[in-house]
């Protein structure tokens, strides 16, 4: 580029989301699982939540991140990831949140939660 030249607006294209609402994922470094209630096609968090993770670790900002209703050990809680630390989950029991029965029906299909009628109509009204 030529000294003085404008620049070009650097465009960030959003990728397709590869996992979907209701479906149950688990971390692919961390020991949790979760279903996704939510999925933004680049990161749209806090800068402090950012930094916040190490840098050696920390995601590209370029990618789809997920919302979570997750659980671990120490019980249920939410949870924001990239798509490169998320895995399908093999376990296939069911996530213990007690905001999932609000949002999703109780059986799973093909490892996913299928979101409630109610839900559905609220998305679209």
């Amino acid at each position: 580029m030529l000294k003085g030249q404008a620049q070009e607006p650097r465009v960030v294209v959003p990728r397709i989301a590869k996992y979907g609402i209701g479906q149950i994922v688990k971390h692919r470094f961390y020991p949790f699982r979760g279903v996704i209630y939510d999925v933004d096609p680049v990161f749209n968090n806090t800068d402090a939540w950012y930094n916040a993770i190490p840098a050696a670790m920390r995601p590209r900002k370029d990618q789809p991140f997920y919302h979570l209703y997750a659980e671990n050990e120490k019980g249920p809680y939410e949870a924001y990831v990239s798509e490169q630390n998320l895995l399908p989950d093999s376990e296939g029991g069911a996530i213990k949140h007690p905001m999932i029965a609000q949002i999703f029906g109780e059986q799973i299909v093909e490892g996913c939660y299928r979101p409630r009628p109610q839900t559905i109509q609220k998305l679209f009204n």
